[in-house]
């Protein structure tokens, strides 16, 4: 047998066929829908069966990342925010979801695309589902108390990867800041508007993943410095390969995920 059906795997099991299927839809048993139909390993079920108590909390988050990766794919928001909600049941936090599920899932999406395993169509999908996920998730930053300083967060012109910038924000509220983030392809001049005599500003983080944005990435980095000469400017993100490569370009400071921009923010405001 090549593949079986949601009923045939409960057969197997010896339990109701929604059981199976929340397995599905928790990430627990893997399983692609082809023609309307689920469709699942009898390799998985066998899986499922010899560790079907320790499957229910993976002590890993490499094994949620994965469960995470299998629900985005088939653009299961309930399922994937059941991954999510299975993942901070275990004690995850919202910011360990996000770097140890969120980000590698979507890491090894974009790689996938790239080697040619997956459509665009599948890429698309899955960074949809993300964005609802971390819309969920967002609220869960949020702090109480006195801010410490506003931080704008924006991408360089053509940048159309906002995932990293959502995320940075929400770390950075999380560590008590205003964040005014201003998402994707943000125009030069609308950047300028903005940051020019904003009360209380005490960064720019700029997060670029395009290949061959330097051009555009110095652009932003221009117009932050001289709408603001005072406030410094930080880089991160895929396409900037260190410190040394985030100064060439202009800026202050370099920051390699959303944990090192908090790092790097607190140090400032607090020297």
């Amino acid at each position: 047998m090549s593949t079986m059906t949601l009923q045939e795997a409960a057969d197997q099991l010896g339990v109701h066929y929604m059981t199976v299927y929340r397995y599905v839809r928790l990430g627990r048993l893997p399983a692609r829908k082809v023609g309307g139909t689920w469709e699942v390993d009898p390799s998985d079920l066998e899986s499922l069966r010899r560790g079907h108590d320790r499957s229910v909390r993976p002590k890993h988050s490499a094994d949620w990342a994965k469960r995470l990766e299998a629900r985005l794919l088939e653009g299961d928001e309930a399922g994937a925010w059941g991954v999510v909600e299975g993942a901070l049941a275990s004690g995850s936090t919202p910011a360990e979801i996000y770097t140890g599920l969120i980000g590698p899932a979507m890491a090894s999406v974009g790689e996938r695309w790239h080697a040619g395993e997956l459509s665009v169509a599948e890429e698309h999908l899955s960074t949809s589902v993300v964005l609802r996920l971390i819309g969920r998730l967002g609220p869960r930053f949020a702090r109480k108390g006195r801010t410490k300083g506003r931080v704008v967060v924006t991408t360089p012109p053509g940048e159309r990867h906002f995932i990293p910038s959502l995320m940075v924000s929400d770390f950075l509220r999380g560590a008590g800041f205003e964040v005014i983030d201003l998402g994707a392809d943000v125009p030069v001049e609308a950047l300028s508007g903005i940051v020019e005599g904003l009360d209380g500003l005490v960064a720019v983080c700029i997060s670029s993943t395009r290949v061959n944005a330097e051009r555009a990435v110095r652009r932003v980095v221009k117009a932050a410095n001289k709408a603001a000469p005072d406030v410094p400017v930080l880089l991160g993100g895929a396409s900037i390969q260190d410190a040394d490569h985030a100064s060439t370009l202009g800026a202050d400071g370099y920051a390699k995920d959303a944990p090192g921009a908090v790092e790097v923010l607190l140090e400032l405001v607090s020297g």
